[in-house]
């Protein structure tokens, strides 16, 4: 296998990614006129993103699924600005004062957090492997069951140490450090390296690949499977509490109202993205990189050429892009002759009026009337014409 076969997803992404930055180029001078500024702002937000995206791939590579990274990413973060304050010497009101800790204190909030996700990735292993919940249901639990008890559990010990407070903050200056971008980007780029080496060097990457790729045949090969999946569903704790520490430097809080919602669904659309087949078995870190770097030059792009409301955006798009991740990766898996059977029969017939409507509804909000019909009439075109090809094909 050459290298532009082996790398072809990879090789993709970066020339989607080159030509989402000219599209951008087209409406707004910001990356040639602030290119510091603009690779900063966003290798940060890639880097943060990445770090948790990370344990996700890892998941999915085993076959799993983890939908609980927005909500350990604020359990953590809560858990390290509580351990903090239990640190910081009270002042006159009561309240403790986090502003002068030293490492010391500081290491042993973020060991604690740390800690934290590595118990949460044992328990998703405990419900998936002795009760037997699907991955889905028990990760689920965690999305909502960990949010919510960081709503009770934040102001119960806040009150104990003299300040409660359902949102925890901390104002320590050395902790502060941690919010400079570079320091996000080193801990996503050593993470990276060592999920590398894990995955593509090791027995247990050799056996995490053979779980997601077929788990009763990985069973039967004398692979301790149940060891393996707590192995990844513990990758994935502690990337996201790692996330969660950095998140909790960069604002300066732990909101469970706000804090990390949604991020669960970024972090798997960026695995997806990246070449993770949500069946398990498939994916590079690699990819897993190039995929979260694309996403968020795509999040940034619609900021960009949409200034105003373009967060009610982002979710579409990003929604959109797994729906074309997965389908390319279904290409891949099955074949060209795929590609025709995707609008087959009548459904077909119905989908791609359906389809090219909304691409063209899409830009029409985003641009204009005449922009949007251009879209329609270019997607109605394209997926027609794979249709005829397809039942020319049958025939």
């Amino acid at each position: 296998m050459n290298f532009a076969t082996k790398y072809r997803n990879e090789l993709g992404l970066l020339a989607a990614i080159f030509g989402v930055i000219v599209f951008t180029l087209f409406f707004d001078q910001a990356y040639i006129e602030q290119p510091a500024l603009n690779i900063t702002n966003i290798l940060h937000q890639a880097s943060l993103l990445g770090i948790f995206s990370l344990g996700a791939a890892i998941v999915i590579i085993a076959g799993g699924i983890d939908l609980s990274s927005g909500s350990v990413i604020v359990f953590s973060g809560s858990v390290c600005g509580l351990v903090m304050m239990a640190f910081g010497p009270p002042t006159e009101m009561g309240a403790p004062d986090t502003t002068d800790l030293g490492w010391g204190a500081i290491s042993v909030a973020l060991a604690a957090a740390i800690v934290a996700g590595v118990l949460i990735g044992t328990l998703h292993t405990w419900l998936i492997t002795v009760i037997k919940l699907p991955p889905f249901v028990a990760t689920l639990a965690s999305l909502v069951g960990l949010r919510s008890f960081c709503k009770v559990l934040n102001p119960a010990v806040s009150n104990a140490l003299g300040s409660e407070a359902t949102v925890v903050h901390t104002d320590s200056v050395q902790f502060e450090h941690l919010s400079q971008w570079w320091v996000a980007l080193l801990v996503f780029l050593t993470l990276s390296a060592i999920c590398y080496v894990l995955m593509n060097h090791t027995v247990w990457g050799r056996h995490i690949y053979a779980l997601g790729g077929n788990e009763e045949a990985a069973t039967l090969s004398g692979i301790r499977t149940d060891r393996i999946k707590w192995l990844a569903y513990s990758i994935g704790g502690v990337t996201a509490s790692i996330a969660g520490i950095l998140y909790l430097a960069k604002t300066g809080s732990a909101n469970p109202s706000t804090t990390g919602m949604g991020y669960e669904l970024n972090a798997i659309a960026a695995a997806v993205v990246g070449g993770c087949s949500l069946r398990g078995g498939v994916g590079l870190i690699p990819g897993v990189m190039l995929g979260v770097l694309f996403l968020r030059i795509v999040i940034d792009s619609i900021n960009k050429v949409v200034p105003k409301g373009s967060d009610d955006y982002q979710g579409m798009i990003v929604g959109f892009l797994v729906v074309l991740a997965v389908a390319v990766n279904e290409l891949r898996r099955h074949g060209s002759g795929q590609r025709e059977k995707f609008f087959a029969g009548a459904l077909g017939l119905f989908v791609i009026p359906i389809l090219a409507t909304l691409v063209g509804a899409v830009i029409f909000v985003m641009l204009d009337l005449q922009a949007g019909f251009i879209a329609f009439a270019s997607v109605f075109g394209l997926l027609g014409a794979l249709k005829i090809a397809g039942h020319r094909k049958s025939s």
